[in-house]
């Protein structure tokens, strides 16, 4: 399961966390102006905005799970298990396949106002990357830097959410979701005032008691109205340092550690990483379960011209600085 969100200071950001009982061996991955972006029922895109982002190369295709370009629109894809419908082709639509999906909207799109255009035409078409990658079950957060949108194909059509939270999990749909936020319209960051009975004197013994009700729990309705409330009372300087910090700080309060979430067969689940892009800089911030260090990639550092992919394995040992 995962969580995605967007935060604004200064600048404009847009992240997630993936959590996975696995590793691909995902790769920061840059897809510079001019890669050849080849689609399986859609005319190819020979020329298009650069894009940089979380992905799995196979086949030299970039698999992204997340990512910016250089425009400043940024995408994710999520877990949807049980949701998420893909149609057949339709001879009146563009046809792309999940694992276009991102592609298809980053490489043409300079806002949401673009997005919303394109996706008038689009159906998710149920076609798998090879017999060895099947269509993965997703939903999608879309964002720039003034609005952001969900979109989830399902069996009643595609449908396309505002999403004025800025934030995405998992199951159950988006929608409802949104509905659940209602039953924590009580909880609040200053302390609880005595709404039970004025015939009765409680005690403020803690801080924080104003949360109380707030789920802590790893399931993604819980993690859903935790990422909410964490993000919208964020508070932090809006120079780049301050804002990166504090957008993992977020992410923080809903990963998840290892033995928490047994998956089975000594299988457990993890935030494997957690990626925070600056969507008006093209620099790509990232940490990984075994390395808090936060690691950047800046996408204008490389020629956006190129035809080729630009790769780099992700840093996944400890780094610790030992000050004495």
């Amino acid at each position: 399961m995962c969580t995605a969100i967007t935060y604004n200071t200064k600048d404009h950001y847009f992240g997630r966390n993936l959590d996975l009982e696995y590793s691909y061996k995902e790769t920061v991955t840059i897809t510079p102006r001019n890669y050849k972006f080849n689609f399986r029922k859609e005319k190819a895109i020979d020329s298009h905005y650069a894009i940089i982002g979380m992905c799995y190369v196979a086949n030299d295709y970039p698999l992204y799970y997340d990512a910016i370009n250089e425009k400043g629109v940024g995408m994710a894809g999520l877990n949807f298990p049980t949701n998420a419908f893909y149609n057949e082709e339709k001879n009146d639509k563009n046809n792309i396949a999940p694992f276009e999906f991102i592609p298809w909207i980053l490489s043409q799109c300079a806002n949401i106002e673009e997005v919303r255009n394109l996706l008038k035409n689009i159906n998710i078409a149920k076609i798998n990357f090879s017999d060895d990658l099947p269509a993965s079950p997703l939903h999608w957060i879309i964002s720039d830097k003034k609005e952001t949108i969900t979109v989830e194909s399902t069996k009643d059509g595609l449908k396309v959410y505002d999403n004025p939270v800025g934030v995405l999990t998992n199951n159950p749909p988006f929608d409802i979701q949104m509905f659940n936020l209602n039953n924590y319209s009580h909880l609040s960051i200053e302390p609880p005032k005595n709404n039970f009975s004025q015939n009765i004197n409680f005690d403020i013994y803690s801080r924080g008691m104003g949360a109380l009700g707030l789920p802590g729990d790893l399931s993604s309705a819980s993690r859903f109205v935790k990422a909410v409330f964490t993000k919208m009372n964020s508070l932090s300087k809006d120079n780049e340092e301050a804002s990166v910090s504090q957008f993992f700080h977020i992410l923080g309060s809903v990963e998840q550690q290892r033995g928490c979430v047994h998956m089975g067969e000594g299988k457990y689940e993890i935030t494997i990483y957690s990626s925070c892009c600056n969507m008006d800089k093209g620099i790509y911030y990232y940490k990984t379960y075994d390395n808090s260090q936060i690691t950047a990639v800046d996408m204008y550092k490389e020629d956006l011209s190129s035809s080729k992919l630009i790769s780099y394995d992700l840093i996944v040992e400890e780094q610790i600085l030992m000050q004495n």
